[in-house]
């Protein structure tokens, strides 16, 4: 049987609201994003601050000193993969999530508790997303930031850009102008590829029915799911389960899946 660790796996996933000086250790590389505040992390040349939205990248040890309250979730990766990259870093460092725009989106999904080769390969691709990470480029502007996070934790719930955009306290067309000069792409489009990412997770999982997918993703029903999924994959998301389906669905449910069991 291939053992798909060996190459790449998640060996801790880190998830807190950092309040005192902390240190992330143990063997292989780090990834995370701050999700929120603002951190100093010590580098080659001493401590190095970042604002929320930017990616942490590094081999442990790392020691992190939060700037007032801010939140990190990072996982550690282990594995020849991770051992290959981890040999090519300089040092730790902060980049800008501008150049690694789908790291967020694949830590996320670590987080929701992926796992065997699932996890593995979402590891693998985190890494190459995090290849291209320039650790030159600036932090994301605040407003992008805060736009992030509330599609992340709320995208089901989220009726637009418009929604969005006055939850944030912004104009529609300021926002997409900001947005998309930071991230290369409009909110709308990031949206739909946030909502997109959790559905493959709902039909890798488990037999929902389409129209239990469509609700609990944020899509307005089975056919606008459908359409929005094979334009996206190529694949309609009948196939797209057969596929990638696990042979057993674990036994918790995904974060988005809770609200079905209340």
């Amino acid at each position: 049987m291939f053992a798909y660790e060996t190459w790449c796996a998640v060996a801790q996933v880190w998830d807190a609201q950092l309040a005192a000086r902390s240190v992330l250790d143990g063997a292989g590389v780090w990834a995370g994003v701050l999700s929120s505040g603002r951190c100093a992390m010590d580098g080659p040349d001493g401590p190095v601050s970042a604002d929320a939205g930017s990616l942490l990248i590094g081999a442990s040890p790392l020691e992190l000193t939060p700037e007032g309250p801010c939140h990190l979730l990072a996982v550690r990766l282990t594995g020849r993969m991770a051992e290959e990259f981890a040999a090519g870093l300089e040092g730790p460092f902060w980049a800008g999530g501008a150049s690694a725009p789908m790291a967020a989106q694949l830590l996320a999904r670590l987080r929701a508790g992926a796992a065997g080769a699932d996890a593995s390969g979402l590891a693998f691709r985190l890494l190459c997303e995090l290849a291209g990470a320039d650790p030159a480029a600036p932090a994301l502007p605040p407003l992008v930031s805060r736009a992030l996070a509330a599609m992340q934790q709320n995208y089901a719930g989220l009726y637009g850009v418009e929604e969005l955009s006055a939850q944030l306290g912004v104009s529609k067309s300021h926002l997409i102008r900001v947005f998309r000069a930071a991230m290369g792409t409009s909110p709308g489009q990031y949206l739909t590829g946030v909502r997109i990412e959790a559905a493959k997770q709902l039909l890798a999982r488990r037999e929902y029915p389409l129209e239990v997918v469509a609700s609990l993703c944020g899509f307005s029903g089975a056919n606008y799911l459908c359409r929005v999924f094979r334009k996206a994959t190529g694949l309609t998301p009948a196939a797209w389960r057969a596929v990638a389906a696990a042979p057993a669905a674990p036994e918790n449910p995904l974060p988005l899946e809770r609200e079905l069991y209340v």
